[in-house]
């Protein structure tokens, strides 16, 4: 895969400052996360170990009867290349009650209740453990709406969100994560035999490659089609990123004081400090 261009050095330095940084502006001194088996979960965690220490870094690996074998052997792996500490909950039985409750028969349903009960589960053990729930989004799938809200994009902190996935790979590699991790196709285990390429119907390094040129360059549609992109990708993918916007920010109020959050009231989260 060709990776964009990153300094990997000071791109792993920053990112780690920045989650040690971020967790004890607020008093906490743990994370918690998700460890899937994927490669965004184990860089997350990684930073927050070299951050904060292992033992400080809680990872949960939250298998379905249907999740493949590999991403719990997968988890464990990457738990023990960083000396991190690593919980099992089944969430078999919980998401079968949703699943019968809500009469949901269709997989991306499916997909959708067992990755919101992942963060109940993150969320609960944030709060037993007082622990920050670290997040797993990168840039890419933030801005192709490929995440599920309240779920996987939901997190009190994310060290990979201005990453796009081809620059999770190379600090991936950078870092020295556990091969089979890397090598693996990206998936998010959401059903059985689901690949996240196979799903969006193009590649990260396609869909990066024009992405950092649509995004941080703010190039045009035509500009982008001279590039050699066609027409046809350029308008589907930022028809993607455009409504894919709700996704991205918090709740829309309807302005009806003097000052409204998220209109007015836009103070950054050091204020008062």
């Amino acid at each position: 895969m060709k990776f964009l261009s990153l300094n990997r050095e000071l791109a792993t330095n920053f990112l780690v400052d920045f989650v040690r940084a971020e967790v004890t502006k607020f008093g906490f001194d743990k994370v918690v996360l998700g460890l899937s088996g994927g490669i965004d979960s184990a860089l997350s965690a990684a930073f927050a170990a070299r951050a904060l220490g292992p033992s400080n870094v809680l990872a949960y690996a939250m298998p379905h009867r249907d999740s493949a074998a590999t991403s719990l052997e997968d988890a464990k792996t990457v738990a023990d290349s960083l000396g991190i500490p690593l919980e099992v909950v089944d969430i078999t039985a919980a998401v079968e009650a949703l699943r019968e409750g809500l009469a949901c028969d269709d997989a991306v349903g499916l997909g959708n209740i067992k990755a919101r009960t992942r963060m109940i589960c993150l969320y609960e053990k944030s709060r037993s453990e007082r622990a920050l729930v670290l997040g797993t989004s990168n840039k890419t799938e933030l801005l192709l709406g490929y995440g599920t809200q309240h779920a996987d994009m939901a997190s009190g902190l994310n060290p990979l969100g201005d990453l796009y996935k081809t620059q999770v790979f190379a600090l991936s590699e950078h870092i020295g994560l556990p091969r089979a991790v890397i090598d693996k196709p990206p998936s998010a285990d959401l059903w059985v035999g689901q690949k996240d390429e196979d799903e969006l119907g193009f590649t990260y390094a396609e869909v990066d490659r024009l992405l950092v040129r649509m995004i941080d360059r703010r190039e045009s549609n035509d500009d982008l089609v001279e590039d050699g992109f066609t027409r046809e990708f350029v308008e589907r993918i930022r028809a993607k990123v455009r409504n894919a916007q709700y996704k991205r920010q918090a709740p829309i109020l309807a302005k009806v004081g003097l000052r409204t959050i998220g209109i007015d009231f836009l103070y950054h989260r050091d204020w008062g400090r």
